[in-house]
């Protein structure tokens, strides 16, 4: 079984994507990491590597053939993406939903650690994060519909919505779980 984890920014699906392949016992793959790593090469923040995008199909190609290929060659396995439901078609396509507002706060209250890590820059407020959650939908979106005529954002792609605002990643992951058990996708443990 293969499990695709989408949603929007500060919805978890790192955290979430993590925890539920450790608990199936599954590798656990991040193609937003491969993105802030292709970003960290050219001297980008994920930001700019993504407005880049927008004119250059090339930031997003290298990283949707590897998960094409990763769907092709490989089994059990998570793979946390944006548009990982849609060059892995035969996975379970999960998507995680969050308020902006929440999402806003949890980015912002990340650890700097944490965002240097993860090559994303630092804010002022909130608001400041929202907004960019806004243009990063909107680069997302623009990105996707102009070179693959699909919106990641559209529920209607996924098999099992989960809004993640008011619980833990612990339980996000356990819900996950859940489903896959409700769906005789993976077996109770006796």
């Amino acid at each position: 079984m293969i499990i695709s984890i989408s949603g929007k920014p500060g919805s978890g699906k790192s955290s979430v994507g993590k925890l539920v392949a450790k608990k199936l016992g599954m590798t656990y793959y991040s193609m937003g990491d491969l993105r802030r790593e292709m970003a960290r090469k050219k001297g980008m923040t994920i930001e700019e590597f993504n407005r880049l995008g927008e004119k250059d199909e090339s930031t997003d190609r290298l990283v949707d053939e590897y998960q094409e290929e990763l769907g092709r060659k490989k089994d059990n396995f998570v793979a946390d993406g944006r548009t990982s439901f849609y060059f892995i078609p035969r996975s379970v396509k999960i998507f995680l939903d969050i308020s902006m507002d929440e999402a806003a706060k949890r980015i912002f209250n990340e650890p700097k650690d944490n965002k240097k890590k993860r090559n994303e820059k630092e804010y002022e407020t909130t608001d400041d994060v929202k907004n960019e959650i806004i243009e990063r939908m909107q680069s997302d979106s623009k990105r996707y519909k102009k070179y693959y005529k699909f919106d990641c954002y559209d529920l209607s792609h996924y098999d099992f919505v989960l809004n993640t605002e008011k619980i833990s990643i612990e339980k996000a992951a356990e819900k996950i779980v859940q489903y896959l058990k409700s769906r005789k996708l993976i077996k109770e443990k006796k």
